[in-house]
């Protein structure tokens, strides 16, 4: 933000993004030493990162409450649609029981639902088994800890080189047979 016409005036009650002035007219930098004019540019840009930073979350809340909107919609067009699908497999029930007896008309429509929430339920059964453990994040944090973890120094014996990191394994005697 550099003037006042670009400061946000949100209708949601969020407030005004704070902006810094281009050019104060009342200044005299003659009169100032280098520090304060570091001080003043260091505060400026931190007034300014702050100002950022508050300028995308008031954007990006505002994207976000029009989307929670807006999936409140789908939702009841869900649940609507999924308290008809009754309303249909009903239909289709009656419409079998002209050929068919009742009885039999509605026990082919319950076993066709049972199939479809079977067929349903193997395909989600599918796409879970296929989630994997984030390996580069596991990965990435034993690096950071290994990284951070202190590590055991080891002594000099009369200018001879350091112990190895792991120790060589020892050779088995052959089982006898």
């Amino acid at each position: 933000m550099s003037s006042p016409k670009h400061e946000l005036k949100d209708t949601d009650g969020m407030g005004a993004v704070p902006y810094i002035p281009l050019s104060d007219d009342n200044a005299d930098a003659n009169g100032q030493s280098i520090g304060s004019l570091v001080k003043d540019a260091t505060q400026h840009m931190s007034t300014l990162v702050r100002a950022e930073v508050e300028l995308a979350k008031s954007e990006v809340v505002g994207e976000v409450k029009k989307g929670i909107k807006g999936s409140i919609f789908f939702v009841v067009a869900g649940v609507v649609a999924l308290y008809s699908s009754f309303f249909f497999f009903f239909f289709l029930g009656e419409l079998l029981s002209e050929w068919l007896k009742r009885w039999a008309a509605f026990g082919i429509v319950f076993l066709l639902m049972l199939v479809i929430a079977g067929l349903f339920g193997l395909l989600g059964y599918r796409k879970v088994k296929k989630i994997r453990a984030p390996e580069r994040t596991i990965s990435s944090v034993k690096d950071t800890a290994a990284a951070l973890k202190p590590h055991k120094p080891q002594p000099e014996l009369d200018g001879l080189p350091p112990l190895p990191e792991t120790v060589p394994p020892v050779p088995r005697p052959a089982p006898r047979a």
